[in-house]
């Protein structure tokens, strides 16, 4: 898996790119909690569920299905976020997708079940260019983890921190001029 701080990222330098009107703060915080969320499922381990099921880490919570399914509850609270119900889901799904992608762009751990509802094939990316990180903390905060975190800077950070600086400046140069005249 990426770390946390890669996984709230993505929707962040989402909601940095697109237009305030769309991705309220509220939309936001509710992008970066959801592109985090799937992780949840590191609880299984302390269950002894069974590797592989649909309930251990990478399984459902891993899947397009529980992008969709927190897409449809954010449209259904779009309100309260401040945003339009198709930008809600759209955000959100999104947002909880890229955890999943991240994490079959890593070099370790079990494959993901991207598939679910309908497949619960376990898949990676053939291609693999990010260190996966240690799950517990104390390994985290280790030599390991300093380079997991420059690998996720290198693979995620950077490409993203381009991405969102070319949708701003794409945006911005659509935006009509101020009107600088004096009546």
């Amino acid at each position: 898996m990426t770390t946390v701080f890669t996984h709230a990222l993505v929707p962040l330098a989402l909601g940095a790119a697109l237009d305030r009107r769309m991705v309220s703060g509220r939309l936001l915080v509710a992008g970066a909690v959801c592109g985090v969320l799937p992780d949840a499922d590191v609880l299984s381990l302390q269950f002894a569920v069974a590797r592989g099921s649909l309930l251990s880490h990478r399984g459902f919570t891993h899947s397009l299905g529980f992008a969709c399914l927190l897409g449809v509850l954010a449209a259904v609270l779009a309100p309260q976020l401040r945003a339009r119900r198709g930008a809600a889901f759209g955000f959100v799904f999104l947002s909880t997708l890229s955890h999943p992608l991240l994490d079959m762009l890593t070099n370790g751990g079990s494959g993901v079940a991207l598939g679910f509802p309908f497949s619960s094939e376990r898949v990676f990316f053939s291609w693999r260019p990010i260190l996966v990180a240690p799950i517990s903390a104390a390994r985290f905060f280790s030599e390991r983890g300093w380079r997991v975190l420059q690998s996720e800077l290198v693979w995620v950070g950077l490409p993203l921190a381009g991405l969102a600086l070319l949708i701003w400046l794409w945006r911005r140069g659509r935006s009509p001029a101020p009107d600088t005249s004096i009546s």
